[in-house]
Parts: C-alpha cells; sequence; structure tokens
C-alpha cells in the first residue's frame, strides 16, 4: 500500500523523513492500528518498505503550512501520484489530509474511509491529517481511522 501525505513541513524538508515535525501523530497512529510493531521513528521510515507499505507526498515543496499551496499544484501532484501508482501498482492508496485529496482530484464532497473510485486499479482510503495542528481529530478518532484501513487490506 501506499500512503500520500500533503506535503513536508519544513522541519521534514530540512531532515529528509516523511512526517517528521515534532507533534506529527503519523508513527503513532501507524503502531496503535496495527501496522507496526513498535512506534517508529521518521528515520526509521524505511522499515515500512519490508511491510510493502510506502509513502509519498502529493507535493514535494516544504511549506510552514499546506495551506500556502495552490489548488493547481495539488493538481498537479495528483498526475505524480497516479504515474506512480501506475508504475508500482499498490493494492490501496491512502491519501492522509482530507481537504487535500478534495482538491487535488476534484472531488469535493469525499468522506474519509474507503472511496467508491479507484486510482488506476487501487483501492482509494482518505484519511485525516495526523499533523499535530489538524484538533479536529484526537488519536483515538485517528486511530479509529487507520485501523478501519489496516482491517480492510
Amino acid at each position: 500500500m501506499l500512503f500520500v501525505g500533503i506535503n513536508p513541513s519544513l522541519w521534514s524538508g530540512a531532515v529528509g523523513h516523511h512526517f517528521a515535525r515534532p507533534g506529527n501523530r503519523f508513527w503513532r497512529v501507524l503502531h496503535a492500528a496495527g501496522f507496526t510493531e513498535r512506534v517508529l521513528s521518521p528515520a526509521q521510515g524505511t522499515e515500512l518498505l519490508r511491510r510493502k507499505i510506502g509513502i509519498t507526498n502529493l507535493v514535494n515543496r516544504a511549506t510552514a503550512s499546506a495551506d500556502e499551496l495552490e489548488v493547481a499544484q495539488l493538481r498537479r501532484g495528483a498526475g505524480r501520484v497516479e504515474a506512480k501508482v501506475r508504475r508500482y501498482r499498490p493494492k490501496v492508496v491512502a491519501f492522509v489530509g482530507m481537504g487535500a485529496y478534495r482538491n487535488a482530484f476534484g472531488r469535493p464532497r469525499a468522506r474519509g474511509g474507503r472511496q467508491e473510485e479507484k486510482l488506476t486499479g487501487a483501492t482509494i482510503w482518505v484519511l485525516p491529517n495526523p499533523s499535530g495542528r489538524t484538533a479536529g481529530y484526537q488519536m483515538p478518532a485517528l486511530t479509529r481511522a487507520f485501523r478501519d484501513l489496516r482491517r480492510s487490506l
């Protein structure tokens, strides 16, 4: 499967690891949802590859906030992700960030969870953003969303 983040934070861009900003709950929620046996650090992200789990971003440009991205950048990123899905053929693509998915793929009414449409044959899931800046989803709700995905695999 492939997790697709929005874009790197300035911190992640500086250290060169996905979801690396202190306070980002991605690695904790992966463990809590049962994807990993322990909480991995961002520097240990390549361990996911052994589990056939990859990570990429819609946009590669690091910003202080995803709000700095333009819809056109997200849409171009959708094309890049589609090309990666065609190349690597994951069975599932999980977008981590509902608003970014909606804008990138022109699906303004998309809700969280499994989507009816597919991306070049891959099942699409839309998950809440685990950024510490996203207060709308606390750890129990994040864990439920990620666990639903894991159980579907």
